[in-house]
């Protein structure tokens, strides 16, 4: 599935009925299975329904870190996120993509 980031929105924890997604690198994984985790009041609530690329690579809960641009990101931060990336994809099914 294709999702914007408006609809991606939608998938973040607040309503039951839906899944709980993140994005990494453009790449949507639904990450209900860990809902204590990204599901309302989880420590990592605020990457739900959100690509969180930046944030994963600087390890930063910071909301102003949320976001898909890698832009800046030093070396160890890219490798991080990419370590991120392989956790995801061990352990979430990927449902789709963020399209701009």
């Amino acid at each position: 599935m294709e999702f914007t980031a408006e609809q991606l929105s939608h998938y973040n924890g607040t309503d039951e009925s839906k899944p709980i997604y993140v994005a990494i690198k453009g790449r949507v994984f639904d990450v209900t299975t860990g809902k204590s985790f990204y599901g309302a009041g989880g420590d990592y609530a605020m990457f739900a329904g959100k690509d969180a690329s930046r944030a994963l690579g600087k390890m930063s809960k910071n909301e102003e870190d949320v976001s898909p641009s890698l832009e800046g990101l030093s070396e160890k931060e890219i490798n991080t996120l990419n370590d991120w990336e392989k956790k995801f994809e061990a352990k979430y099914p990927v449902v789709g993509r963020v399209v701009s």
